[in-house]
């Protein structure tokens, strides 16, 4: 699981004591005049991070975070497939125009095409990263056609013997129609979510089909994660999984993923860090996902190694049913002193489940090994970048979980980055509600939500357990899991971020840490989130669809008490918080309730909660958030140019690793489309 960052009034600079009684982020202050802002377009805010301590790794672990990182460039190309199935065909289409065009670089209507270049390479393919919405050009597909026709033809993914007129007939309703593929997941109700879906992880088959044939498997025990990495087709009147391993479907991306591999486990750290890696490269190729299953138990199984990665089909976000994994990777060293924080956190895990609201008989009676830690990200890619998560909690199988433990980070030096950047932007001032609230928020905004990002994912996703004989959620709760799963761990979170045992444990100095993050979740879930989505449109995503059911239930349900208000002043919306004690206590009622949806693998319920409280948006209320965050001239996103690792060459052998920091994110992307293009544009 993945927790993204909320808006920016939750992420402000960092004031806030730790367990060292300092700034437990003091050492990722970024070197002096280094700018963390970068391009911005649309949307969309670039920005760069650090990643200090990289010097001083011996040239062992640096080749190793090298040849890591190369792994998981080189599924580059996956990630844009799974995200539609025409996504690399438009790739190598903008970029042709970007390296070749002859005309007029300063033009308006070039300003536009970039526009989209810059729309279409951040959200990793032509549905909007964060809303699913088809991207369409600002500007005319006449311009478009003079755009190809004053390009090199060579270098446009055309058929053989296809005329430019052709190719662009052909590729004219997959850019510039918003009615073919208009959204790349769709989870509205009572439809069938994978025919409305764009992705490409299904081909010609329907919901009830899917659903029919997992129901075929074994899922007992220790089974895997069905469909975590494959493409469900229909051919000849049979419905048959393509694998995605080495010889299969993006066979080519993954042979050079196993040959970085294969060079990492040369100099990998320790024996057990060299056996998941091993079990990494078998698993990639045989595409059997019990090798999978093997490879998830080593790599928690690694604890002492300071490089660590994540690189697989992880995440199923993407997929309306929640079966496919999105391919990323994230390569990291462990930042010692802000590792403090997170591990006085896990370390009591047990006393955390064991006072939890949950039901009694939902609550685990042993939580198993979970190693917590924050990270130093060195490099992302896939589905982790270019926006990236700050916090993540792995692996997902339930089982793995339950009976090896698992690994949850905090990703420091991104989350540094955002707090620089969004201690400027203005929106504290704007959306929040009395000068009370906002010193608070100033002064303990950011370890408010460095609490929640590490609650979230080391004792939220953790949490609880699935009653004996009930299915996985992907089959129980279907296209509403993730957003559940969200809700629940974002609910453990805000539970204890207003317990007394954080003060006591030493990782905040007092209760007035947790009332910040109360003011700033229920500001962001009722409010500024909206600024993220279009007139006229409801919440898709799944932490957006979490934030504002979590938000949106404790509001309706304190009512009578008047726990949280939603006021108007001088035209302007705010919510503010009455009574933070009952408000804590509504969270963990919500809380009680989503876990026994969990455990219990109560469809109706669950569909009843996503629908009822997280879904539907006041339109006048989204009105006014866009008018008022407009004036602000911040951007609604953000992301990250990833730092470069350039190998120091002596003859043939690497002598040193030095990181380097791109300033331009469009470079950066034409790099990567010609040095990890690796698959055919149709797969």
């Amino acid at each position: 699981m993945k927790y993204y960052s909320l808006l920016a009034v939750s992420a402000l600079t960092y004031l806030g004591a730790s367990i060292t009684g300092q700034n437990s982020i003091a050492q990722q202050k970024p070197a002096k005049g280094f700018d963390v802002t970068a391009e911005s377009f649309a949307d969309i805010q670039l920005l760069r991070y650090q990643v200090p301590g990289f010097n001083q790794l011996s040239l062992q672990q640096k080749k190793l975070a090298y040849y890591l990182s190369e792994a998981g460039l080189s599924g580059r190309d996956i990630i844009y497939d799974q995200r539609g199935k025409y996504n690399l065909l438009i790739r190598k289409t903008i970029e042709n125009i970007y390296a070749t065009y002859k005309g007029d670089r300063k033009a308006a209507e070039w300003v536009k095409f970039k526009d989209y270049c810059g729309r279409f390479w951040f959200s990793n393919g032509n549905h909007h990263h964060y809303g699913n919405e088809k991207l369409i050009p600002e500007h005319s597909f006449a311009y478009f056609t003079r755009l190809v026709k004053n390009s090199d033809i060579k270098g446009f993914p055309v058929n053989k013997g296809e005329s430019a007129d052709a190719f662009l007939a052909r590729i004219k309703p997959v850019i510039f129609d918003p009615s073919f593929q208009p959204k790349m997941v769709d989870l509205s109700p009572d439809t069938d979510n994978i025919v409305a879906s764009s992705n490409n992880f299904y081909e010609g088959v329907t919901q009830k089909e899917v659903e029919d044939f997992y129901a075929k498997f074994n899922t007992d025990g220790n089974a895997p994660s069905w469909g975590l990495n494959s493409k469900l087709v229909k051919e000849n009147g049979k419905i048959v999984e393509k694998t995605w391993k080495v010889g299969g479907m993006y066979g080519a991306a993954l042979e050079k993923i196993v040959y970085w591999l294969e060079k990492a486990v040369t100099v990998s750290e320790n024996a057990q860090q060299k056996e998941a890696l091993q079990k990494l490269i078998k698993y990639y190729r045989s595409g059997d996902l019990k090798d999978f299953d093997d490879y998830s138990v080593a790599w928690v199984a690694d604890t002492a190694s300071r490089i660590d990665a994540t690189n697989g089909f992880i995440e199923v976000y993407n997929d309306a049913i929640g079966k496919r994994g999105s391919f990323e990777s994230v390569v990291s060293l462990k930042d010692l002193e802000s590792t403090k924080r997170i591990q006085a956190i896990a370390s009591r895990a047990q006393w955390f489940e064991d006072n939890s609201p949950l039901l009694p008989e939902h609550k685990k009676k042993e939580v198993k090994g979970i190693t917590a830690k924050a990270i130093t990200v060195i490099s992302e890619a896939g589905d982790a970048a270019p926006s990236t998560p700050i916090g993540i909690n792995l692996p997902n199988a339930d089982w793995i979980r339950k009976e090896h433990g698992s690994k949850s980070v905090s990703l420091s030096n991104i989350v540094h980055s955002y707090n620089i950047v969004s201690s400027k932007g203005g929106v504290l001032d704007e959306f929040a509600y009395g000068d009370d609230v906002k010193a608070r928020i100033r002064t303990y905004g950011s370890l408010s939500s460095d609490l929640h990002t590490d609650m979230h994912e080391c004792i939220g996703h953790a949490s609880g357990q699935i009653n004996p004989g009930v299915e996985t959620t992907d089959k129980t709760l279907k296209n509403y899991a993730s957003a559940l799963e969200e809700a629940r761990a974002d609910l453990v979170a805000l539970y204890f971020i207003l317990d007394p045992k954080l003060v006591e444990i030493g990782v905040m100095p007092n209760l007035e840490v947790g009332k910040a993050e109360y003011d700033s979740y229920m500001m962001n879930g009722l409010i500024t989130q909206l600024t993220r989505i279009k007139p006229g449109s409801n919440l898709e995503e799944a932490h957006m669809r979490n934030r504002q059911l979590n938000a949106m239930w404790v509001y309706e349900k304190g009512k009578k008490d008047n726990v949280v208000e939603m006021i108007k002043v001088n035209g302007k919306t705010y919510t503010r918080i009455n009574d933070y004690n009952k408000l804590r206590e509504l969270f963990g009622q919500l809380l009680r309730e989503i876990q026994r949806v969990k455990s219990e693998g109560d469809y109706e319920s669950g569909k009843n909660l996503i629908e009822t409280y997280g879904v539907k948006v006041d339109q006048q209320l989204l009105k006014e958030v866009s008018e008022r965050y407009a004036k602000l001239d911040v951007k609604a996103y953000k992301g990250f140019i990833q730092p470069k690792l350039v190998p120091v060459m002596k003859g043939s052998e690497i002598t040193d690793i030095k990181v380097t920091y791109p300033v331009s994110f469009y470079d950066q992307m034409m790099e990567y489309g010609k040095k990890y293009a690796f698959l055919p544009v149709m797969n």
